[in-house]
């Protein structure tokens, strides 16, 4: 540090006053708003960027998973998710891409983005704020009463009797003093990017593998060894998402770190262009279209809440009283500190994928006749230890590595917006602390939103 400068008092004008402030302008957080809105409360969205969607537009990641359990005998995810989707569909700018572990819908980022714009404009008593950072906090009695943003008009602030920390990286809950942690072993961020000519580059080399093409260690520019994915991107034809990097020891919940993060991952995805243009025929059509505005981080801090949700809770199906969300999506851990991924799943089989070695196949626990289809998330994991009016959602939610590794995907973070929107709302119309809601009312709020309570 080059030192400490005094930075003197000064008045900060209030430039809304609202029910419900959402840090956060995800699809976690605006599907918050909204439902907070859709129940009469006055919602302010906080957002970084210049539009809403988090990873899902600025990240480019434009999968979501399935909404049905593991059998594919019931659907599981309803609410916001499940009618973005319909929007997209009619608008051709989502495909339902079968119902696999993978993916189950592929959507257009950027009509994602403007999708979103409309669900928040459709609803009079959200009051968005774009390219606007969270600066600080005022917290009294244990009770957040405002929140400081810096935006293009400068240093304003956002009083409100309620806030929900959407943020991923626990902005609101760190500043405001409550407690969260940080696991030393956090998955990697990965940089995702847009490219054209792939379809050129199989026609012309039978049998191309991109993923073996950018790990292969004989290349000198060769990516770290991680996991390569991708998708195609709906009414754009010959595009495609490719998600392959990795930053490896990247805390992205800090500013340096971030930085350094945010320029590998695009010096990655560079890489990946030049290796297939200077190894493979038909390599020259093979051209970079997109990079993200943002990193796709997938851990930094968890919030340290009333119940920490664990991987055997999510593997064994456990119900919950209080659950808010289900989901069905495989434990996905990230190794932080060597290539690739393990998978876990709900039927006791476990996958360990590293690029260049073969697939073991193993179990986690003895084989039953009988198995779990689809896991929960309960209220509880949303409330911060000490909270009055504060909730938190989406990755910053409290879950142990491995119920991290399930309950980090979108279709869950999308759920538990939804819920802490809500109960929100509840806590408002009763004039109590978020602790208090009643969890079956807010269980039955949900379920006449349109979620599906199980």
């Amino acid at each position: 540090m080059a030192g400490v400068l005094h930075e003197g008092p000064r008045d900060v004008p209030i430039v809304h006053e609202c029910d419900l402030c959402v840090i956060g302008g995800s699809c976690t957080g605006v599907f918050a708003a909204v439902r907070a809105a859709r129940l009469g409360a006055r919602v302010a969205v906080v957002e970084n960027n210049g539009f809403f969607g988090g990873v899902a537009t600025a990240g480019l990641v434009n999968v979501w998973h399935s909404l049905r359990d593991t059998a594919k005998e019931i659907q599981i995810i309803g609410g916001l998710t499940a009618e973005v989707i319909e929007r997209l569909v009619r608008r051709d700018a989502a495909i339902i891409a079968g119902d696999t572990p993978s993916r189950h819908v592929v959507l257009n980022s950027a009509e994602l983005a403007i999708e979103l714009d409309a669900l928040v404009d459709e609803c009079p008593a959200i009051r968005p704020f774009l390219h606007a950072r969270f600066v600080a906090p005022l917290v009294e009695d244990g009770r957040v009463t405002h929140a400081i943003i810096e935006d293009k008009s400068g240093r304003r602030a956002i009083r409100a009797a309620y806030f929900i920390d959407a943020s991923g990286d626990g902005d609101l809950l760190v500043r405001a003093g409550f407690p969260f942690n940080k696991y030393s072993a956090m998955q990697p961020p990965s940089t995702c990017a847009v490219f054209q000519g792939l379809d050129d580059v199989k026609r012309q080399t039978p049998g191309f593998d991109l993923g073996k093409a950018v790990f292969d260690p004989q290349r000198p520019n060769s990516l770290p060894s991680g996991f390569l994915w991708g998708a195609e991107v709906p009414g754009c034809p010959g595009l495609r998402m490719v998600a392959g990097t990795r930053v490896h020891g990247a805390d992205c919940a800090d500013a340096d770190a971030l930085t350094r993060a945010e320029m590998e991952g695009r010096r990655q995805v560079r890489a990946m262009r030049d290796i297939v243009r200077e190894n493979f025929p038909g390599g020259e059509a093979f051209s970079l279209v997109a990079v993200p505005s943002h990193i796709g981080v997938r851990e930094t801090r968890h919030a340290v809440c009333r119940h920490r949700l664990t991987e055997e809770e999510v593997l064994e199906g456990v119900r919950f009283p209080d659950a808010i969300a289900n989901g069905s999506y495989r434990v996905d851990i990230h190794h932080a500190d060597r290539g690739g991924l393990t998978f876990r799943y709900l039927d006791g089989t476990e996958e360990c994928v590293v690029p260049g070695k073969p697939t073991e196949r193993g179990r986690w626990r003895e084989a039953r006749e009988v198995n779990p289809t689809y896991y929960q998330v309960p209220y509880r994991s949303l409330i911060p230890e000490g909270a009055k009016n504060l909730l938190v959602a989406g990755r910053l939610i409290d879950a142990d590595t491995g119920a991290f590794g399930a309950s980090r995907v979108m279709v869950n973070c999308n759920q538990s917006g939804e819920a802490a929107g809500m109960a929100c709302a509840l806590a408002l119309e009763h004039g109590i602390d978020v602790s208090d809601v009643d969890p079956a009312e807010l269980r039955a709020t949900l379920s006449e939103g349109g979620s599906v309570i199980l």
